[in-house]
């Protein structure tokens, strides 16, 4: 469904932002933190919903409680860029159980990947097992991420209106 976010008011984004905080709230709580009424926020949340604007409601993991504590960032450069390497490599890439991101991206590489892993030993097996035997790969770079400054969840929810 296309929606015209133009129709949106800053009301609405102050619901966006809140939800994007806990999507857990109720509506009565949310009433309560925007001063509206929980009937008024209700149809709000549903237009929202109906819209695409809110798609789903997930759950935020800690990775480093799950015992995944490092973050690797995978360039991958193929050998084609024809159609039917780039189906190839992307059909592979959702066969594959330990990429929890990948994008086609534009610059000097081709595919960025993110992966969470619990060890430099977990990474060098998943490297071996699922990164190694992608299609049409032509080279693969690894960044271990030191430090998280910034991560969050949903973009910035800013009104500009």
């Amino acid at each position: 469904m296309n929606f015209d976010t133009k129709r949106l008011d800053a009301t609405d984004y102050k619901i966006l932002r809140q939800l994007t905080e806990d999507g857990r709230m109720s509506d009565v709580a949310l009433g309560e933190r925007l001063n509206l009424s929980s009937t008024a926020v209700a149809r709000r949340r549903k237009i929202l919903e109906e819209s695409g604007i809110i798609s789903g409601y997930t759950v935020n993991l800690n990775y480093k409680t799950l015992g995944l504590s490092m973050i690797v960032i995978v360039s991958i450069e193929l050998s084609s860029q024809a159609e039917h390497a780039l189906n190839d490599f992307e059909q592979a890439v959702l066969r594959s159980p330990s990429m929890s991101f990948c994008s086609f991206v534009s610059g000097d590489t081709d595919f960025i990947m993110i992966l969470n892993v619990a060890s430099f030993e977990t990474y060098d097996s998943i490297y071996r097992r699922e990164l190694s035997t992608l299609p049409h790969v032509a080279k693969i770079r690894s960044s271990f991420v030191m430090r998280e400054v910034r991560n969050l969840t949903t973009p910035p929810i800013i009104f500009h209106g």
